[in-house]
């Protein structure tokens, strides 16, 4: 009995050093949206296709033309239209309708290197990418700037930077260098319209497009 106790507390321990904690289950969540975000979407592939019922069939018997009948006249306090107010607009996420996700990461000013934080941003998207449900597809790792700065600069500096989140994915987390193509746009596309010489963060960003396979 006593060696039966032992044997059982052993397991448990073994149990509960191996069980993923808070951290690992909230990574898993975020790769897993990620994953849900740029896989291409089921209703994508329906586009087109007439839903049964959608229409009548011939052997439907026509609808009896209705009778026009003056309609009744309305007081004028009655007859003012109603406005409703339009719901605010969503922000954009992306520039693109494709499935796409856009990362903010930081790199040091003007520099191409990757920080610990950037690295931290990252490690959502490399298990995601490296998933199964992710495999068959290819995606281009888009650098984006704001508007501080010479224009050719910033075109530059994004190059290297969707260079180095490229580089940094593939030796990292074993994405296959094929799969990912790096492309920089400076601040040619904004996600937030912003004047010259606006330090936005949220221009300054890595947008990860599927391109298809």
């Amino acid at each position: 009995m006593v060696r039966l106790t032992m044997f059982l507390g052993a397991v448990a321990l073994v149990a509960a050093t191996t069980a993923p904690g808070p951290a690992a289950a909230q990574s898993d969540l975020a790769a897993q949206s990620l994953i849900d975000r740029l896989r291409p979407s089921a209703a994508s592939s329906s586009r087109g296709i007439r839903v049964q019922g959608e229409a009548a069939t011939p052997s439907t018997p026509a609808a009896p033309a209705p009778v026009w009948r003056p309609a009744a006249a309305v007081p004028a306090p009655q007859a003012a239209a109603r406005t409703t107010a339009a719901p605010p607009a969503q922000p954009r996420e992306t520039t693109t309708d494709a499935p796409s996700v856009s990362i903010t990461v930081t790199f040091a000013s003007g520099s191409s290197a990757l920080t610990p934080e950037a690295e931290r941003a990252l490690a959502p998207l490399g298990r995601a990418l490296a998933s199964p449900e992710l495999a068959p597809y290819r995606f281009r790792i888009e650098g984006h700037t704001d508007t501080v700065g010479d224009a050719a600069v910033n075109q530059a500096l994004s190059e290297r930077r969707a260079a180095a989140v490229r580089q940094h994915l593939s030796r990292v987390y074993n994405v296959d260098a094929g799969r990912l193509v790096a492309i920089g746009f400076g601040s040619s596309q904004l996600l937030v319209q912003t004047p010259p010489q606006v330090a936005d963060p949220r221009n300054r960003r890595v947008q990860v497009v599927n391109i298809g396979n």
